[in-house]
């Protein structure tokens, strides 16, 4: 994997293309990270003696393909940048 816990990422693709967050937990087993506030949904709780019900957002695992490592001094990346085509007839 080239990302770890703790390493501030961006989605390249996918429903979240273009946000960005921090990894909160890396699954190298399925190839995918937890990214926090990215592929979110919501959970509802049932409520149990002494708690009461309630609705919980979570993050869904998104696959390591998706997201790339962005550097805390390097605002500017390739993503943001307009595409090049070498190959114009």
């Amino acid at each position: 994997m080239h990302v770890k816990k703790g390493d501030t990422v961006k989605v390249i693709a996918g429903k979240d293309k273009g946000k960005s967050g921090v990894i909160l937990r890396a699954l190298p087993k399925e190839d995918k990270v937890i990214v926090e506030g990215v592929a979110l949904y919501k959970r509802h709780l049932k409520g149990r003696t002494g708690e009461i019900g309630r609705i919980i957002e979570r993050s869904r695992p998104v696959h390591v393909s998706n997201v790339k490592g962005v550097s805390a001094t390097k605002v500017a990346s390739a993503l943001d940048a307009p595409a090049k085509n070498p190959k114009k007839k």
